[in-house]
């Protein structure tokens, strides 16, 4: 199956994807790319990555599930729980002529103005990592999220390994100033800055946390749980030279 969009579109059909066992390849055009630009294909103009996706070369990938009250759902490139999850909200509903980083990036700035932090504990396969504030403890399957914001860089799609980036205690001030640190990827040195990669995750808040999906608000929810799906998934990856350049 070949996707015309972004990451939004890729969550939106991955049930589908994975029921049939179909495999993927994606023409990125939507405002959020991060699976995209992972596999090779950010910058390539759309007939480029139509061919591409029609005749590149294929590899599996890993994906994650997240699980709340019961249900399951998949994603290919992020979950976000907290602060981020807010962004992404505020990010859908934003004007449609401002597309990629900077849409983040405006939503970013105005969820700044009511910050809010959730009281979370935190298990990275079974063991308590965290117990107490935090704006968002978000799982990674690439190494960026938020259209090319390098939140994991060292993440892999490949490694059957998830990635938590758990963000501490900041207020407002720490917050505006740890911006650009996460824009350059300098930011996973700080002390209220956490990463961890795992199998299986879970997250119990004292109040409903925001959920994302992919880019995708979800409903909020006091607990969940995420699991990687080894090899999940069947794509179509660029050749190696836009691998380079994707990455």
């Amino acid at each position: 199956m070949v996707l015309v969009g972004g990451d939004g579109t890729v969550q939106q059909l991955l049930p589908q994807l994975l029921a049939r066992s179909l495999l993927l390849g994606i023409v990125p055009v939507g405002s959020g790319n991060d699976l995209a630009g992972t596999l090779g294909l950010r910058g390539l103009d759309w007939r480029d990555a139509l061919a591409r996706a029609l005749q590149g070369p294929t590899s599996r990938c890993d994906l994650g599930e997240l699980s709340t009250a019961g249900a399951t759902r998949p994603f290919a490139s992020s979950l976000a729980a907290g602060f981020d999850a807010a962004i992404a909200r505020r990010a859908s509903e934003g004007p449609q002529w401002l597309r990629g980083l900077p849409r983040y990036l405006w939503a970013t700035l105005g969820e700044l103005a009511g910050l809010r932090r959730w009281r979370l504990r935190v298990f990275v396969d079974g063991t308590l990592v965290h117990d107490g504030e935090a704006l968002f403890a978000s799982c990674l399957n690439t190494p960026s999220y938020g259209a090319g914001m390098p939140a994991v860089p060292g993440a892999r799609i490949d490694d059957m390994r998830l990635d938590l980036l758990l963000v501490g205690r900041f207020g407002r001030a720490g917050a505006l100033v740890m911006l650009p640190q996460l824009l350059a990827g300098r930011h996973l040195g700080h002390p209220q800055v956490r990463a961890a990669r795992f199998a299986h995750l879970r997250v119990e808040c004292d109040a409903e946390l925001p959920l994302a999906a992919d880019g995708e608000p979800l409903a909020a929810a006091r607990e969940f749980s995420v699991r990687v799906l080894p090899g999940a998934l069947r794509v179509v990856r660029g050749l190696p030279e836009d691998f380079r350049k994707g990455s």
